[in-house]
C-alpha cells in the first residue's frame, strides 16, 4: 500500500501559522498532491476552519468536493455529531475523526490516527513523527507540518 503523506493543516515545510487551515492554503496543499487535515467547528448551523476557534467560513459543498484528500479533525463534539448525522443520512462520505489527548482514535473510515509519541504502531496514521523522532517504517501514513520531508 503506498503511503499517505498528510500536510498538517496545510503546512508542507514547516509552520505557518497564520495561514494554516485557511482555505487558500489547504487547497495549495492538495495540488501538490497531498492530503490535508484540517481543524472544523460546526458553530452557528455552519462550517469553519481554525485550530483555536472557528475562524474560516466554509460550506459543506468546499469540503465534500475536496472529501478524497480531507481528513477531517472535529474541534468539538457538537461538529462530530453534525457529521455523524450527515454521514448516516447518506448526506455525505467524509474522513472525520476526534481526539483529544488520546493515544490513538479511529476516523470515520476505520484509519487509525495516533497521537504524537505513540509510534510504532503497524498500520496506522503517525501524527507529527518528527516531534518524537519515531520509527515510520510500518505507518500507512505520515501528518506532518513538514511533509515534505517525509515524502521523497
Amino acid at each position: 500500500m503506498k503511503t499517505k503523506y498528510i500536510s498538517h493543516r496545510g503546512n508542507i515545510n514547516g509552520k505557518v501559522e497564520n495561514l494554516e487551515n485557511s482555505p487558500r492554503y489547504i487547497d495549495s496543499a492538495i495540488e501538490l498532491g497531498y492530503d490535508c487535515e484540517i481543524d472544523v467547528w460546526y458553530h452557528q448551523h455552519e462550517f469553519w476552519l481554525g485550530h483555536d476557534e472557528p475562524t474560516y467560513q466554509v460550506d459543506l459543498t468546499w469540503l465534500t468536493d475536496r472529501h478524497l484528500k480531507l481528513w477531517i479533525h472535529c474541534k468539538d463534539l457538537v461538529t462530530v455529531s453534525q457529521f455523524r448525522y450527515l454521514q448516516l443520512n447518506m448526506l455525505v462520505d467524509l474522513n472525520y475523526f476526534f481526539h483529544n489527548t488520546d493515544d490513538c482514535t479511529l476516523t470515520s473510515r476505520g484509519d487509525v490516527w495516533v497521537y504524537p509519541g505513540k509510534q510504532p504502531l503497524k498500520d496506522s496514521i503517525a501524527v507529527m513523527p518528527e516531534i518524537h523522532n519515531e520509527d515510520v517504517s510500518g505507518c500507512i501514513g505520515i501528518c506532518s507540518d513538514v511533509i515534505q520531508k517525509y515524502n521523497k
